[in-house]
């Protein structure tokens, strides 16, 4: 064999591998983008929303801000 066919055989055997890869990357990053619209999708109904934390909080103020005027108006009597 002459030094053309080696350079041939080596050079299209670095181009498959190459190939090979960036197939494999291209895929993991297809199936990234699958996950993440899965999570975007599912997220909102696990996980508290900030205006619902917010309304929750101030319920929850108000009922401690009348155990508070209940226990100060017990204490000074």
């Amino acid at each position: 064999m002459d030094f053309q066919n080696i350079l041939n055989l080596g050079v299209g055997a670095a181009i498959a591998v190459f190939g090979w890869f960036a197939r494999e990357l291209w895929v993991a990053v297809k199936e990234l983008k699958e996950d993440i619209h899965k999570i975007e999708v599912e997220l909102p109904s696990h996980y508290l929303r900030k205006d619902e934390f917010a309304e929750a909080m101030k319920e929850v103020k108000e009922m401690l801000g009348k155990i508070f005027d209940k226990l100060d108006d017990k204490a000074d009597k």
